[in-house]
């Protein structure tokens, strides 16, 4: 089955779908490894309408509804990626790796050189989908309670 989706730049309207997109996503990732107190869960439907004026937020629909987002946060040539959720009922067609490489490709027309993000590293399934797309671990950390890998991806233009 072929499945049609848009990525676009989140607009203050798509906050309370972004909010809905994150508290799925990562109630499922905190029962996945164990954990129940993470930052994302404490997001307001505000926090979101800020993070999508300062950030770039991007979001993914299908039939005009919202089924993923990211955020990115650039800093120079590096960018942070977070909050990375697709709803579970749309997961494995594509939409997670499109949301990924579209940040890529903004990343690398704002002159950004590498990206960095956190993930679970128990979290078998997200370690396998990013190593797929080119991260890799630079380093393994115990700040939020739980071991998280800071994977790094080096971004190359294509000229």
């Amino acid at each position: 089955m072929l499945y049609s989706f848009v990525i676009r730049r989140a607009v203050e309207s798509d906050a309370a779908p972004v909010f809905s997109i994150l508290q799925q996503a990562f109630q499922e990732y905190g029962r996945t490894i164990g954990q129940t107190r993470l930052d994302a869960l404490q997001e307001t439907v505000d926090d979101i309408r800020r993070a999508i004026a300062e950030k770039t937020v991007l979001i993914a629909e299908m039939d005009n509804e919202a089924v993923g987002t990211l955020r990115l946060d650039i800093q120079g040539d590096m960018a942070y990626l977070s909050r990375f959720a697709v709803c579970c009922n749309n997961r494995g067609i594509g939409i997670g790796e499109a949301l990924i490489n579209a940040a890529g490709k903004y990343l690398i027309s704002q002159g950004v050189r590498e990206v960095t993000l956190h993930t679970a590293s128990r979290h078998t399934a997200l370690m396998r989908f990013y190593y797929g797309l080119g991260f890799f671990v630079e380093a393994v950390e115990t700040d939020r309670g739980y071991l998280r890998a800071r994977l790094k991806k080096e971004l190359i233009s294509v000229s």
